[in-house]
């Protein structure tokens, strides 16, 4: 259930990176039943459109998706570019994400860029498509990123992840004031556990055990997150009822980051045959996402 009213988004136009899954298509959900013309981005197109129709038959909102590699910068320059022939965009959300759980040691340069350049560079990117067209049209804009409560406590065994979100969030700090002037927002959300599919399977390396990611017997509140409860804090932050958070990163996660030390700590105590074990799981884990794309 929503606080809101079904108009609160009104007139607003909110393009998410990333948004034909996950946390992101839960957003857009969020936006669009508010009353928001939703726009998704991503690779995959029959994922982007299923999406679409998902939003639209849920909300009776609009939502439209166009294809883009978000690691690319003239691509993502481009599509924001098509968009705006439209109309402006109102908001952003930085949501596009890649993680795998691995020690840093085994890490390779291509596994490690395939992380960066899409969370780091991703979100530049889109922020700065967006917010050089709001500033050369003097127009204001709100911008918000999807990170973690690692950007304060870092997180072992996903350190490209874990430096990636801190730098979009030195991003939203540091844009916060540069572009505070100018009437754009930057702020940021840290979900604590949010279990979504395909995703969590990804984070909890070991079928059958729970070690990794973070088990609802460890948050204060005793359960996961709820989407409504994520939708409401994304659909009042893109929303103009608070045009004076500026530059904040917002944790959501039922006070987890205040007690525990790290999210995947507990991995420091698998051994090399259980790492493994996790890799052989995480292989036949994507060969069935593939497998069900094809289908």
């Amino acid at each position: 259930m929503s606080p809101f009213r079904n108009d609160l988004l009104a007139g607003k136009r909110i393009l998410i990176t990333g948004g034909g899954t996950g946390l992101g298509k839960e957003m857009a959900l969020g936006f669009a039943s508010h009353g928001a013309h939703v726009f998704i981005c991503g690779r995959r197109e029959n994922v982007l459109a299923e999406a679409c129709a998902e939003i639209a038959a849920k909300t009776g909102g609009r939502a439209d998706f166009r294809i883009v590699n978000v690691r690319d910068g003239d691509a993502m320059d481009a599509m924001v570019g098509d968009i705006w022939q439209s109309g402006p965009l109102t908001g952003l959300v930085n949501n596009a994400a890649a993680n795998f759980i691995a020690p840093t040691e085994s890490l390779s340069p291509r596994g490690y860029q395939a992380i960066t350049s899409t969370v780091m560079d991703g979100s530049f990117f889109a922020t700065l498509a967006c917010g050089k067209r709001w500033i050369d049209q003097g127009l204001g804009g709100a911008v918000l990123s999807n990170l973690v409560t690692w950007v304060w406590t870092g997180s072992a065994f996903v350190t490209p992840s874990a430096m990636s979100k801190a730098a979009v969030q030195a991003m939203t700090m540091s844009l916060a004031v540069e572009w505070g002037p100018k009437g754009i927002r930057l702020n940021a959300i840290a979900p604590g556990p949010f279990p979504t599919e395909n995703a969590w399977e990804k984070l909890n390396p070991i079928p059958g055990t729970s070690v990794g990611a973070t088990q609802s017997d460890q948050v204060p509140l005793r359960r996961y997150g709820q989407m409504d409860e994520l939708r409401a804090l994304t659909t009042f932050l893109m929303s103009d009822a608070c045009n004076y958070i500026n530059g904040a990163t917002i944790a959501i996660d039922g006070g987890h980051h205040l007690a525990a030390p790290s999210t995947f700590a507990d991995l420091g105590a698998l051994s090399k045959e259980d790492w493994a074990a996790a890799r052989e799981a995480l292989k036949a884990s994507a060969e069935k996402e593939r497998q069900g794309r094809k289908a």
